[in-house]
Formats: C-alpha cells, structure tokens, sequence
C-alpha cells in the first residue's frame, strides 16, 4: 500500500537518510528499531508527509505523496494519516471528546456524527466515562488512549506512531501495545510504529532495523 523509494534527507551537511526503501502493507503493523540518530523519526515524518525528502519518493497506491503541495498536501494528511505520538499534544483548553473530533472538524465532516464516533472509539478504547474531561485530569494511559482515537476518527490508511509508550509505565503500555493489534483487526489500518520498546517491536508483524540512515535488516 505505502512504498518509498530512494529516500534521502540532510540537515546542513548531515546525511540522516542515505537511500531507503520500504513497503507497508495494506493492514500490517510494522515496528522500526534502531539507535538513537539512526534515522527513524525523520523516515517515520517523511513517510507521513510531515517532512520533504531531499531525493526519493513516497507513494500510498497510486497517489504519489511527494508531488502534493499545500492544502492538497495537509487534505490528504488529514484524512488518510493518523499520527501518535511519545507526548499526546492534547489540547489542555479542551476536553477528551473535543480533542478527538478536532480533525473530523478540520475535514468539514458534521459534528454530531463526530461525536458519535468518538463515543464509539472511547467504547473501544476503554475512556468512554473520560469524554468530558481535561488532559489534566486524565492519566498518562488515559491521554495516550485519546490521542489515538483523535489519530482514528477520520478513518485513516495508515497510522504513524513515534515512541507511543515512551512516557507510560509498564501496564499501560503493554495496554496500549495489544490495543494497536485490536484496532488493526477491527479497522484494517496498517501502523508503522518507530519505538525503543523491545516487546513492543518484536509483536509487530515486521520489524526494520536502522542504522546509519539505511534499513539493515528485516
């Protein structure tokens, strides 16, 4: 479904990315491991158009990303992309429900059917007494788990998560960790997740090893 080919990124004279290719199946979850500046964060924000390559490109069936510019660009992000990440980037001026729709809203979709799929998510996810309130008065499990319904309400292709469990303690992101493989049985989404949780990246379907910029192995 998802394929890079090619892909290059610098920073100033740094090569962080020197050529990788990769394919994400349509419904498979796939862990990226690797070395602090191995390079997985910067493929994982390429991979979900939220960085250019330098040379290379990204394509979901036969939509190339690479050549989606502005609004075109940020439509498609929104509606076919979700994203989780290590800090939730909740809105603390709103509550859970309202976090969760944000992206519904953004893609003109009507508010009462945004509600009543977030309630449907927050069934599913285990926070569906938790809708009303704040981050600040949700556990760190319970932010994450609202993070991810947001990063599911518009339906999206495919899910990128960037260190999902790095701030949960062990429970909680063993939780979180079997809830990624409930939600690919019961939505179909593919997961690239880029994680330093050993049992989190060896649960995955495939797991890619960085190093140096380059896919070593699988």
């Amino acid at each position: 479904m998802l394929k890079a080919k090619g892909i290059h990124k610098y920073y100033g004279d740094l090569h962080v990315l020197k050529g990788v290719d990769v394919e994400i199946a349509s419904g498979e979850i796939v862990s990226i491991v690797g070395a602090s500046g191995a390079g997985k964060s910067t493929l994982l924000h390429i991979l979900g158009t939220l960085d250019n390559a330098d040379q290379g490109d990204v394509s979901v069936g036969d939509k190339l990303l690479t050549r989606l510019k502005g609004d075109q660009l940020a439509m498609y992000r929104n509606l076919e992309i979700g994203f989780i990440f290590q800090f939730h980037n909740l809105l603390p001026e709103f509550t859970a429900e309202e976090n969760i729709i944000i992206p519904g809203l953004i893609a003109k979709k009507e508010e009462v059917q945004l509600k009543a799929k977030a309630k449907e998510l927050a069934k599913l996810l285990g926070i569906e007494d938790r809708l009303e309130h704040k981050p600040a008065e949700l556990s760190g499990g319970e932010q994450q788990r609202v993070a991810v319904a947001r990063a599911l309400i518009n339906n999206p292709k495919i899910i990128f998560a960037d260190e999902p469990s790095g701030n949960l303690d062990t429970q909680s992101a063993e939780s979180l960790h079997e809830l990624f493989f409930t939600l690919r049985d019961q939505f179909g989404q593919s997961f690239v997740i880029v994680t330093h949780n050993r049992q989190l990246a060896q649960m995955a379907d495939r797991m890619l090893t960085m190093q140096d910029g380059l896919i070593v192995s699988e």
